[in-house]
């Protein structure tokens, strides 16, 4: 009698790639590598606030050499100067992880993310350490003062 053979699960990632890769090749990615590894391509402050859009390549013209292509990231308004003064870092990381020179400009659209992991609103520091830390600042006169250097303490206390 044969002996059943064990079944082996295939990853999420294996079974959606086909998917996934014709929406990417309708923005003109490769590869979704560059929109899943940006943190990792552009390091985590630029990634922060920005995320590859689409890549734009120029029409060939027969017997002329293909131009560089234009990556298109939508950035955080605030960031979006900033990031404009890295773009030749930029540049720079993109085409070290493509391995040629494929992208040779950057064009910013200002807008908000849409993969923003936001961050959970802290809850502010314990009541019970407030006050042990208030106990302590009683040399502060000013009731104001001696209650902001609490919540502090408290929240240093607590990290």
């Amino acid at each position: 009698m044969a002996k059943p053979r064990p079944i082996s699960a295939k990853p999420l990632s294996v079974l959606l790639s086909d998917v996934f890769s014709e929406a990417y090749a309708k923005q003109g990615f490769a590869a979704r590598e560059l929109v899943t590894r940006w943190s990792e391509i552009a390091g985590p402050e630029v990634a922060a606030h920005s995320e590859p859009m689409k890549i734009q390549w120029p029409r060939p013209v027969e017997g002329q050499p293909q131009e560089p292509a234009t990556l298109v990231l939508r950035v955080e308004g605030p960031a979006a100067l900033e990031i404009q003064h890295t773009s030749d870092v930029i540049l720079e990381r993109v085409n070290r992880f493509f391995g040629w020179s494929a992208v040779g400009r950057l064009a910013l659209r200002q807008a908000p993310l849409s993969r923003r992991n936001r961050p959970a609103a802290s809850a502010g520091p314990d009541p019970k350490a407030v006050a042990e830390v208030a106990e302590t600042l009683s040399s502060v006169e000013d009731e104001q003062l001696r209650s902001a250097l609490a919540r502090l303490g408290a929240s240093i206390k607590r990290n």
